[in-house]
């Protein structure tokens, strides 16, 4: 056995790849899991899109048959859109047992980013990544995301960590692992649905250039391990920080109260804010999505130059 037994890359990424054109990694849970049908599918369309207006090749990522998909077709989007939860998630620790098992599989944030580095893929583009959880010093709940960013080198644009995680530990986890946090046109941590946090990040960066020389001159030291580029929220789409912790709080709550924890926390937690915020979240998250996309591509364009 090697990895051509359990990887298949698309004939499009393939040759973006081997001529060295600029490709961007997507994540699929954001597909089955980040949002309903037939909204997942639309937006993971339009993500499509944007990145190829941009000028850059898309590459989303899942486990399908057997193998790490890397490059979906549309009829692939659609089975994972409309199959939803029941398509498990799949982190780091799952992913040998779902490729034996020959179940569909969506990928986190630390899958896609190991799938787009086992493709030779260097930027990633999704909504949040995953952080450490409210109330982690009790739970030890923290997302397998930010071990991945510690050891893999891929560069992730988000908009921030999840807002429903404790951001300065977060923070606190990334500098431990040695993960550059860059603020692209901000110094404060974006917080998802909000344009800015109490938070600093490491570096405020100003243009995708900037971060490719410093993505160029990060692996040519051979220092292991991804890069965040924190990228805000359009404002019109943004909430109140504190506005919105309030909601999330609530959440927060309503989940201990239920007794939901593990990987069922997010989803639960998402789908609450979406109701308390009466829809107006899922707009949010869409639009961040769109955000970050347009980012990494010209991310990706400048990379290429290098």
């Amino acid at each position: 056995m090697n990895l051509k037994d359990y990887m298949s890359i698309s004939q499009e990424v393939e040759n973006a790849v081997n001529n060295n054109k600029p490709v961007v990694a997507l994540e699929s849970t954001i597909i089955s899991h980040g949002m309903p049908y037939p909204q997942n599918v639309e937006t993971a369309y339009e993500v499509e899109k944007i990145i190829r207006e941009s000028g850059a090749v898309p590459a989303t990522i899942a486990i399908l048959d057997g193998k790490i998909r890397v490059g979906l077709t549309e009829e692939e989007i659609d089975f994972l859109g409309k199959e939803g939860l029941s398509v498990q998630k799949v982190s780091r620790r799952d992913l040998p047992i779902i490729l034996v098992s020959g179940n569909p599989g969506s990928t986190t944030v630390a899958t896609t980013m190991i799938g787009a580095s086992l493709a030779g893929i260097k930027v990633f583009a999704t909504g949040g990544i995953g952080g450490v959880h409210r109330d982690a010093e009790n739970t030890m709940d923290i997302s397998a995301d930010l071990d991945e960013l510690g050891k893999t080198d891929v560069v992730v644009v988000c908009a921030g960590a999840k807002a429903i995680l404790d951001l300065q530990l977060t923070l606190e986890y990334l500098e431990t692992k040695g993960v550059p946090v860059l603020g692209y046109k901000t110094t404060k941590l974006p917080a998802f649905y909000s344009r800015t946090s109490k938070y600093e990040v490491d570096t405020k960066v100003d243009s995708a250039n900037e971060i490719a020389q410093i993505m160029k001159a990060k692996y040519a030291l051979n220092l292991k391990g991804g890069i965040i580029v924190a990228n805000p929220i359009p404002e019109e789409y943004s909430f109140d920080y504190d506005e919105m912790d309030k909601i999330i709080i609530r959440a927060v709550d309503e989940a201990n109260e239920n007794g939901i924890k593990g990987k069922d926390t997010t989803p639960f937690l998402l789908d609450k804010i979406k109701t308390l915020t009466k829809g107006e979240s899922l707009d949010s998250n869409i639009q961040l999505v769109y955000n970050n996309a347009k980012l990494a591509s010209q991310i990706a364009i400048e990379y290429a130059k290098q």
